[in-house]
């Protein structure tokens, strides 16, 4: 069932995903009885429990199942000499143009989209437009009272510029020797001109990164490492070859400290897009801290007595991409026999939500069925509801993603069983109360 999903998923229509975000609270956009603000989206009580589900699994993956990768949890704000070091000060930065007419601003490579302000909805290239210069994307903020050069400060653009910094402090710490690495899940902020398609494209976002500090004549090694194993992650979340593929980049598109680079890309409706990045960043990024802070950060072999500076391959992953994404491989809408229709997720249960749905066949019942999903509770995110037939109870637990409904019936208390309903295949099974924890769990938690 999931590989059917996953090939449909580039038929799948936005709009439809969208909609069932803001109605079953998923997603929806911040400050929304303002009318929202582009470029950022607050997450309901469904959607921060798939997003922290998802981090959740890769903090699992890439720090606790390895003994070579710790994490960190950074300051948002760090020394703006990181980010002068780093060449985001210099480099991070888009070729923009404005239009004279509608006085919008946007990206040069988009201008052949059709202008938003227009009546007709004139392609932006017939708009009257300035040459294109350079804008950068960082977010300024000011620290302290006053407002002078010296308070600037910059939002970071991207979680992995405190690694770096951290490096000398936390491999010191954590009796790590060369190779390791450093992960850390947090918040970036990149001042987006034209912030679109949903959550993939914001102005505030969340990264898991980390940072694998190895030998430079291991590079080529560890890059292939670290892509196998992040495909490994991605397969284990449901996606498939039918919508997940992995892209080098070409010469001319490396960043300014990369030397090589390959990008996880997902099938969306609006095309292929990256979701996840390797990078074989170099000896770029602790070369340039050293010469910025005045700190040696290479490092000495015990064995060889080798003194270097290690290179790094990198991974981030982006949270919000790959939780929309997982939405839109897991959506579908299905005629059943007779005519009738659901809305399904066919999320896997590593990232559903809500595990498993109690559902007593009538309130009468409320009092056996809530003491179930109390003890059910004490492992997963449990739903209960009585509210409607069963039919909609099943309706409404489908559209959201849970695996597995339990329904207490009036045999329930006599044979002390319960009906386990699968959201995929909607097969039903009698199983015995003692026996329903392990039955689940061995289900729930079968690819962690």
């Amino acid at each position: 069932m999931e590989t059917q999903a996953a090939s449909a998923s580039a038929a799948v229509r936005m709009e439809d995903v969208v909609s069932l975000c803001a109605r079953r609270g998923f997603i929806f956009q911040s400050g929304e009885i303002y009318g929202g603000i582009n470029g950022f989206w607050d997450y309901g009580p469904l959607g921060v429990e798939l997003k922290n589900n998802l981090k959740a699994f890769w903090w699992q993956r890439t720090t606790r199942e390895r003994e070579d990768v710790v994490g960190i949890d950074s300051a948002i704000i760090t020394h703006p000499r990181t980010w002068e070091a780093s060449g985001h000060v210099a480099n991070f930065s888009d070729p923009m143009v404005d239009c004279r007419t509608c006085k919008r601003r946007f990206r040069a490579d988009q201008l052949d989209q059709p202008c938003p302000e227009a009546p007709a909805q004139r392609q932006v290239t017939a708009c009257d437009t300035t040459d294109p210069r350079e804008f950068n994307l960082m977010l300024r903020t000011e620290i302290g009272a006053s407002e002078d050069a010296a308070s600037t400060a910059f939002l970071r653009a991207e979680t992995c510029g405190s690694i770096f910094t951290s490096f000398r402090r936390v491999r010191e710490t954590s009796r790590q020797k060369i190779p390791f690495g450093i992960a850390q899940i947090g918040k970036a902020f990149r001042n987006e001109i034209n912030p679109r398609n949903f959550t993939f494209r914001s102005r505030e976002f969340e990264q898991a990164e980390m940072e694998f500090f190895c030998h430079p004549d291991r590079t080529g090694e560890w890059f292939e490492h670290w892509k196998a194993e992040r495909l490994r992650f991605h397969h284990d979340l449901g996606f498939d070859e039918t919508n997940l593929r992995t892209r080098p980049h070409e010469a001319n598109e490396l960043a300014h400290y990369c030397s090589n680079a390959e990008d996880i890309e997902f099938l969306f409706p609006f095309g292929w897009q990256e979701i996840e990045g390797i990078h074989d960043r170099g000896t770029y990024d602790l070369t340039q801290h050293t010469e910025f802070a005045g700190k040696d950060l290479s490092v000495m072999d015990e064995e060889s007595k080798e003194r270097f500076v290690p290179a790094v391959v990198e991974t981030s992953v982006g949270m919000d991409r790959t939780s929309l994404a997982l939405l839109v491989a897991a959506y579908a809408e299905e005629t059943l026999e007779g005519g009738d229709t659901r809305n399904v997720l066919r999320l896997s249960p590593i990232v559903a939500p809500i595990k498993v749905a109690v559902l007593p066949l009538s309130k009468k019942l409320g009092e056996p069925a809530r003491r179930l999903a109390a003890e059910l509770r004490k492992r997963w995110n449990v739903s209960y509801d009585e509210a409607g037939n069963i039919g909609r109870r099943y309706r409404r637990q489908d559209e959201v993603g849970t695996p597995y409904c339990v329904t207490w019936d009036f045999e329930s208390e006599g044979d002390q069983k319960v009906t386990v309903r699968d959201r995929d295949a909607m097969s039903q099974e009698r199983i015995g109360v003692d026996h329903l924890v392990g039955w689940l769990r061995e289900r729930l938690e079968a690819h962690l």
